[in-house]
């Protein structure tokens, strides 16, 4: 399935719990979907004029009163059953585009100092990632948790967290045979 479906998909499910503005929706979705799916305002907004146009939507324009107009999106009841159909569909599955395992591939190329330090780069971002996600969970319980999307929202957010610890993990081992690795190649000269 193309991206521009997923992405098709991802504001169905975000429209299914409230009518949004592109610009809701793309907040939303850094909130609270943003360590597995992010979309940015481009395809976001193309997407909405097609799910417009395909009527599985309807658009509302709330006056700005100063400030730009909203646009204001709602799911039709055709796009809330083709929202449901493709829940229903098997998930496909997808190979992940990871630009550190691609300059590790091939370290080599350049001293082993530099991909040490996208290593101990990377294992901050995900310490601070896995940080952020447990503030969410937190705020999420807070505010949502009689709502019968939060045991839902708990699996996607607990998925979130054994990635990030598995990176942080990882860390730890890559560091460790890179150090071996570049002590190995001073022995060797």
């Amino acid at each position: 399935m193309a991206r521009a479906n997923r992405t098709k998909y991802a504001l169905l499910g975000m429209l299914s719990l409230a009518p949004m503005s592109g610009y809701d929706i793309r907040q939303f979705a850094a909130e609270s979907l943003g360590h597995f799916w992010q979309e940015s305002y481009g395809p976001i907004y193309s997407t909405l004029k097609r799910l417009l146009a395909e009527g599985l939507t309807i658009r509302r324009v709330e006056e700005g009163k100063g400030k730009p107009d909203r646009h204001v999106y709602q799911l039709t009841k055709k796009g809330r059953n083709e929202f449901r159909r493709w829940l229903l569909e098997p998930a496909e599955p997808q190979v992940p585009r990871v630009e550190l395992l691609l300059k590790l591939f091939f370290g080599p190329q350049v001293p082993s100092a530099a991909s040490l330090e996208h290593v101990r780069r990377h294992r901050e971002q995900q310490r601070a990632a896995l940080e952020g996600l447990n503030e969410s969970i937190a705020r999420m319980h807070e505010t949502y948790g009689d709502s019968p999307y939060f045991p839902y929202w708990q699996l996607s957010v607990r998925a979130g967290q054994l990635r990030l610890e598995g990176q942080i993990a990882w860390c730890d081992e890559a560091e460790a045979a890179l150090a071996d690795l570049a002590r190995s190649m001073i022995a060797d000269r």
